[in-house]
């Protein structure tokens, strides 16, 4: 005997819900509704919608799965003309949305911390500010270089210019490698009053309360030592303020230790803020991954100039929309449908909000071709009828995420 898992009726509503499935956030909507035309607001969400289920920013890929009923050509064209759009672009379209999630996610009481950084492959060179948010960054402010290689400073605070008056009522820390440690970077991040690590080279030279010059690699850190020194001098030219110094290696571990040790110039006040802050930069190397190889396969695409920024500008709307998504869907309990959860004594978590919004939806969305099949499959195993009943109570909940 079968036994009915899922009726007309429930068929019919998970196909509705899926056909109005949008991976977009309301005030998302709202900001888009205002400054977009009817055609273009229609076209984003298509393409943010195509982004999370193909997964590749390739031209290519995206015209081949565009469900326009014209020419390969014509739509291949028609991306690429919305691409160049002049008004698709960081300020007018992202930094509306980001001033409204700020509000929505972040207290004023809360410190933020920035990330820049830069990544890079083939000719691109592409210089980026961030926000750490959830043990990953999103995408604040980013510009393409027009060269080779590391940032200068005069590139640096261009981006910062563009950033910071967002975060003007927060208490800010800004996050940087070894590229952003030059002297001119943290005197005029104090200036803008901002709170910043740096980490430095250990090849540096500071200079304490004598007169004599101390290479960093003569400091004596090694693993499992850690130091903190106040009002440094960083830089042999005159100009400059004293800085903070915290140093800092980790221990040995099963008899192995990390190869260097970290020396951050900051104006923090004490060493646990600086190491814990400067924790938080490797988010940023979540992020690129989830851009490149392990999400959206940035590296992909072919395009340069504005329709890259206009990609990447699409990238980080349908990742923070992906991300908020997966909150969603851990709270509601039923992530681990979406993905493997954390096993007991695992220290970090085995999948990111990113990960199970994204792959939420993916699996969710698969009903609607299969939702036939499926049904007939499960009235073969009227055993498991609890089980298949508490799945489908959290593909509904998964889909009221969205």
């Amino acid at each position: 005997m079968r036994v009915a898992i899922c009726g007309k009726r429930k068929r019919a509503f998970i196909r509705n819900k899926l056909y109005l499935m949008i991976m977009l956030p309301e005030f998302y909507e709202t900001h888009f509704k205002r400054e977009l035309g009817r055609a273009e607001y229609l076209f984003l969400k298509i393409l943010i919608n195509l982004l999370q289920s193909i997964k590749t920013v390739s031209i290519e890929a995206l015209a081949t799965a565009l469900p326009v009923p014209i020419l390969f050509e014509s739509r291949r064209k028609k991306i690429q003309r919305f691409l160049s759009l002049n008004y698709i672009n960081v300020e007018e379209i992202w930094f509306p949305i980001v001033k409204s999630w700020l509000e929505i996610y972040f207290p004023l009481n809360q410190v933020i911390y920035l990330i820049i950084d830069r990544t890079n492959w083939g000719c691109v060179n592409l210089l980026m500010i961030s926000v750490v948010w959830d043990k990953r960054s999103i995408p604040i402010y980013f510009e393409l270089l027009n060269k080779l290689g590391t940032s200068n400073f005069d590139e640096q605070k261009t981006v910062f210019n563009k950033a910071l008056p967002l975060f003007k009522n927060y208490k800010t820390v800004v996050l940087g490698d070894r590229e952003f440690c030059s002297s001119k970077l943290a005197n005029w991040l104090t200036e803008q009053k901002v709170y910043f690590c740096l980490r430095i080279k250990k090849d540096a030279f500071i200079k304490m309360e004598s007169e004599i010059w101390l290479q960093l690699k003569h400091s004596g850190l090694s693993p499992g030592v850690s130091f903190f020194y106040q009002g440094i001098k960083y830089t042999k030219s005159s100009g400059f303020i004293s800085f903070n110094l915290a140093g800092k290696w980790k221990r040995k571990r099963l008899g192995v230790a990390p190869e260097d040790g970290w020396f951050i110039l900051t104006n923090l006040d004490d060493l646990d803020s600086v190491i814990k802050a400067y924790k938080q930069r490797f988010d940023i190397e979540e992020m690129f991954r989830d851009f490149k190889s392990g999400g959206y396969n940035l590296e992909e695409t072919n395009v340069s100039g504005q329709r890259l920024i206009s990609l990447i500008l699409l990238i980080s709307l349908a990742y923070t929309s992906a991300t908020i998504s997966g909150q969603k869907i851990k709270h509601k309990g039923v992530q681990k449908y979406v993905g493997r959860i954390k096993e007991s004594g695992r220290t970090v978590r085995r999948h990111s909000s990113f990960y199970i919004g994204l792959y939420g939806a993916n699996w969710v969305n698969f009903i609607n071709e299969t939702s036939e099949l499926v049904s007939e499959l499960l009235t073969l195993s009227p055993n498991k009828r609890p089980f298949y009943q508490q799945g489908q109570r959290a593909m509904r909940l998964i889909m009221s995420a969205f």
